[in-house]
């Protein structure tokens, strides 16, 4: 039912799911030596209301920022009347603008941030020329904040995810943020997974997560509801953070203890792939094409594996598919059209 309200997101545009705070810090605990001498972009982020920006600002001196730059659209709906100070003596601006930190005081030394001398510039954003919404990610002013920063770090719109990671990736920026595990076999995405130029990161690996949204927000599904504190949240599924920030847990080998029989793991009808039905379930033995589930990714560890082709429209693993055989939209096993699969092969398979 949760997924039900991510579709009715994508479709009508409601692209306000505020991250808990508690989410970033479980992930963004991997990647501290990444951000010394660092300017860190929030490019989806209002600040009085992005859990993003408050994990960045309290943890200025600590990661050892350069820069922390946070933007918000214009007509963004949030209130910022639970923001702490100093941020909260500020009034929260329906109009597109931007915060900056570049330096946060310890005055007397004892590692305790004292924000009430954080100088936070807002500034709205006049200078776009384009139709795009004021403060929109594509938008120039937006764009020339992306150059200059080192790591994007954000919740970025659900319905324009494609489109964010594709610029991202143009721009040659680092980057963590959150998106669907669904979106890997979107013909943007897949090639970098398949590359080795993104990879997902450790802290969620399967169940949902929950997220606030504004007060307008539909709550018709099971995954919604109301909090103690009066505040809107839902459910989604399916959830990952996507990055290029190496971590360690990506380098960890997979223990596995499943042999090869042609009886466990029937070939497919139309691809010379056997299929796997779950990631813990992979040989240990067979050095052959395999097809296993998109959640692989939770797990992979790029010197164990090799990705060699999604089952799709997109991406039909031509090289795999069985002579005279006109299906590669999806495998089939008996007849029967399953889900897409990635392909996978050993780099070093046990030799029993």
């Amino acid at each position: 039912m949760a997924n039900k309200n991510l579709n009715a997101a994508k479709k009508a545009r409601k692209d306000e799911f505020y991250t808990q705070l508690e989410d970033i810090e479980r992930e963004l605990q991997h990647y501290g030596p990444h951000f010394a001498g660092k300017t860190v972009l929030c490019n989806c982020d209002d600040p009085f209301e992005s859990n993003f920006f408050k994990y960045f600002a309290l943890r200025f001196n600590q990661l050892g920022l350069k820069k922390l730059i946070c933007t918000c659209y214009n007509g963004s709906p949030v209130q910022g009347d639970e923001l702490p100070l100093p941020f909260a003596e500020f009034e929260p601006k329906k109009l597109a603008h931007k915060v900056v930190i570049t330096e946060v005081k310890d005055l007397n030394g004892d590692g305790a941030i004292d924000l009430t001398d954080v100088r936070i510039l807002l500034q709205n954003d006049k200078n776009t020329i384009s139709q795009l919404q004021t403060g929109d990610f594509r938008s120039e002013e937006c764009i020339e904040l992306l150059k200059e920063a080192d790591i994007v770090v954000t919740n970025p719109p659900f319905s324009l995810f494609r489109e964010y990671i594709a610029q991202l990736v143009a721009y040659e920026k680092k980057f963590l943020i959150i998106g669907n595990i669904n979106s890997i076999s979107c013909k943007e995405i897949y090639p970098l997974f398949a590359q080795n130029k993104v990879w997902l990161g450790p802290s969620i690996s399967s169940g949902d997560r929950k997220f606030y949204v504004p007060d307008d927000y539909p709550l018709n599904a099971a995954g919604c509801g109301i909090d103690e504190f009066g505040k809107h949240f839902i459910r989604v599924k399916g959830v990952r953070w996507f990055t290029n920030l190496d971590h360690k847990k990506r380098h960890e080998e997979l223990i596995l203890v499943c042999r090869y029989s042609a009886e466990e793991y029937p070939t497919y009808d139309n691809y010379a792939a056997i299929h796997v039905q779950n990631t813990l379930d992979i040989p240990c033995d067979y050095k052959e094409a395999m097809g296993v589930p998109i959640t692989f990714l939770d797990k992979y560890d790029p010197d164990q594996f090799d990705i060699i082709g999604i089952t799709d429209n997109d991406f039909p693993v031509k090289e795999l598919l069985i002579k005279g055989c006109k299906r590669y939209d999806r495998p089939y096993l008996k007849g029967v059209r399953k889900i897409y699969r990635l392909i996978i092969r050993h780099k070093h398979p046990q030799v029993l």
